[in-house]
């Protein structure tokens, strides 16, 4: 079955779907997306996947395309006209199409762009022992609590992490702290057993996997820290993992080469990970 994406208002197979030349996010990368997964044919995380969209739009002074409950229909019906029960759905709008100029056009009708696809679970090696990762330099904007799709610095360290043979690429400001991964959220468990991860500032997006994963640790009984952690505390934390829509909950056993406490995932990160796999299992989360 050919896959089917929504553009502006209809559906159409993927294979015929387009937006025009002068569309702003081609040209600027003025715009904004959403990645939801999605369980049992369910959006996981829907309302902080709305609330999240909602400020990103309002942060660019993009207007949105429709009003929330026409556009919630929308994002079902292409996850039910691709038949999708294990995935992920991918939302964009942009500015719109203009004459190019680097001030916002006058009148310009969001772009809205909507596809859905189906994936295999995570490898189970991916979680029984863990993935290694890489720091670099965070090279990005100032703004990265915005979910933009100007994800070029982000494109290049996912790269350079792949060709080192690791998972991941955490991101590192310039006082030595670790402010993110490319796609993920960060934490540590540190030797005195504290759950730690850092906060939202205008350094790092408000991860929805985080967000879940703090009231996940609450309702464990712990009181998680935010606060900014070196990379020198990583390496020498008792746990660290990492958090994201499609990653989920991956546990960290090596940075640069280094293990991580024992080398194997943690009692806190297998903890975290069981919970909430059980909370999407039980429709815990939607």
């Amino acid at each position: 079955m050919s896959r089917i994406a929504y553009v502006n208002g209809s559906y159409r197979p993927l294979r015929d779907a387009a937006v025009h030349i002068e569309d702003r996010g081609y040209q600027f990368a003025d715009g904004v997306y959403e990645v939801v997964a999605i369980a049992d044919g369910q959006m996981i995380d829907e309302r902080r996947h709305f609330e999240r969209l909602q400020r990103s739009l309002a942060e660019l002074r993009i207007r949105p395309p429709m009003a929330e409950a026409p556009l919630r229909h929308v994002m079902r019906e292409v996850i039910r006209r691709n038949g999708i029960r294990r995935g992920s759905l991918y939302l964009q709008i942009t500015r719109g199409v203009a004459r190019r100029d680097h001030a916002f056009p006058a009148g310009a009708a969001p772009t809205l762009v909507i596809t859905a696809k189906s994936t295999r679970p995570q490898p189970a090696a991916l979680v029984e022992e863990g993935v290694a990762v890489i720091t670099l330099p965070d090279l990005r904007w100032k703004r990265c609590d915005i979910k933009t799709i100007a994800l070029l610095p982000n494109v290049l360290a996912k790269q350079q992490a792949k060709e080192a043979g690791c998972y991941e690429a955490l991101l590192v400001d310039a006082e030595g702290r670790i402010t993110e991964g490319t796609a993920t959220n960060a934490w540590i468990v540190t030797a005195a057993g504290d759950l730690v991860t850092r906060p939202l500032t205008t350094a790092i997006l408000s991860g929805v996997t985080r967000l879940t994963i703090l009231d996940m640790a609450r309702g464990l009984g712990l009181t998680p820290v935010e606060r900014s952690f070196s990379v020198a505390e990583a390496k020498a934390a008792r746990e660290v993992f990492l958090t994201g829509t499609n990653s989920m909950l991956l546990p960290v056993v090596r940075i640069d080469g280094e293990a991580i406490g024992d080398g194997r995932p943690g009692p806190l990160t297998r903890a975290l990970r069981t919970a909430y796999e059980r909370a999407i299992a039980e429709g815990h989360i939607r």
